[in-house]
């Protein structure tokens, strides 16, 4: 039997499974109604070989972790189980479509929506983060999108395949995280990642919302992974100069290398991110061409400079500035 036909007999009893709807590096996805609450779900079954190096038990315990979560922005754990040698997880089914989906269709997306969805995964990571779990597999593909907002998915399912797979990971070929949103310690393979790992993967899904692709691309893993560890992005506004300046900085700090030099939680990502979405200085360019940014509505006496290579901006008495390389 294929793998729906067994997941079907297996789980008889509790699932109606209707069709796949989709497939990824860890599982496949089947939309399927729950007989008991007649409520549609999805099914995440890992792959065979992935589900026999990790064993049910170790599986099972890690998975709980997403269980604990209630947050308006992560969508929950209904289910979880081995039945038959697969193992399973059930959430429910999102009407809607991944932010991949959405990027494959449109590249990029308009500023002040990337800011909100960044905002919302921010703001379920910071609900998190508080709790001691840390996601660790952040990306387009993990964020689902339904009537415009935020849904992030597969909490816990990374700590599993870490804890439960451990050295035999490495062994079966089976890679843990994308590449393209991977921090760099978690590229170097140290297994105490932070938070800090998540705000680095935000940052990069957030730099691809605004950029069209993601800040580091290669033609292998290692070629991405050489780039991430050595190279900066190229700077969002000299691919979009519609993008405000303190979503560039904010943008660059969250990618920083080195985890202390990243923000400090994922609220103060939201912050400098939503300050800037709800009437702060804009981007525009100066008479010699340098970006400056015109003040914010209503700021009484606000000006704009450009001295050499420099930028500032002025809001109201506040004045930051920027001094070029």
């Amino acid at each position: 039997m294929d793998l729906r036909q067994r997941l079907t007999a297996a789980l008889a009893d509790r699932y109606r499974i209707d069709r796949e709807a989709g497939a990824g590096g860890m599982a496949t996805v089947f939309k399927a109604l729950d007989l008991r609450h007649e409520r549609e779900v999805a099914i995440k079954v890992l792959h065979e070989d992935l589900g026999a190096t990790l064993g049910p038990g170790r599986f099972i315990t890690e998975i709980k972790t997403t269980a604990r979560l209630q947050h308006p922005h992560v969508l929950p754990l209904l289910d979880s189980g081995e039945v038959q040698g697969l193992l399973f997880y059930v959430m429910p089914f999102v009407t809607g479509e991944t932010l991949r989906d959405r990027l494959t269709r449109d590249t990029q997306l308009p500023i002040n929506e990337a800011l909100r969805i960044a905002r919302e995964v921010a703001d379920a990571l910071g609900y998190a983060h508080g709790l001691g779990i840390v996601h660790r597999d952040i990306k387009p593909e993990n964020i689902l999108l339904q009537g415009g907002h935020a849904l992030l998915a597969d909490f816990g399912i990374a700590l599993a395949v870490q804890h439960a797979g451990g050295t035999r990971m490495t062994q079966t070929g089976l890679s843990l995280g994308t590449p393209q949103y991977m921090s760099p310690e978690q590229a170097m393979g140290e297994k105490g990642v932070d938070f800090h790992s998540d705000l680095y993967a935000l940052g990069a899904v957030t730099y691809e919302m605004l950029a069209g692709e993601p800040p580091f691309t290669g033609a292998s893993v290692q070629a991405i992974v050489a780039k991430l560890l050595t190279e900066r992005p190229v700077p969002l506004t000299t691919l979009r100069d519609t993008i405000p300046l303190h979503v560039e900085h904010a943008v660059n700090q969250a990618l920083a290398k080195l985890p202390a030099d990243r923000h400090r939680s994922a609220a103060e990502f939201a912050r400098l991110l939503g300050e800037v979405a709800t009437g702060g200085a804009h981007p525009m360019v100066g008479p010699s061409g340098v970006r400056v940014a015109a003040p914010a509505r209503g700021d009484a006496g606000a000006e704009q400079c450009h001295r050499g290579r420099g930028r500032c901006w002025h809001r109201g008495d506040a004045a930051i500035a920027q001094r070029g390389g």
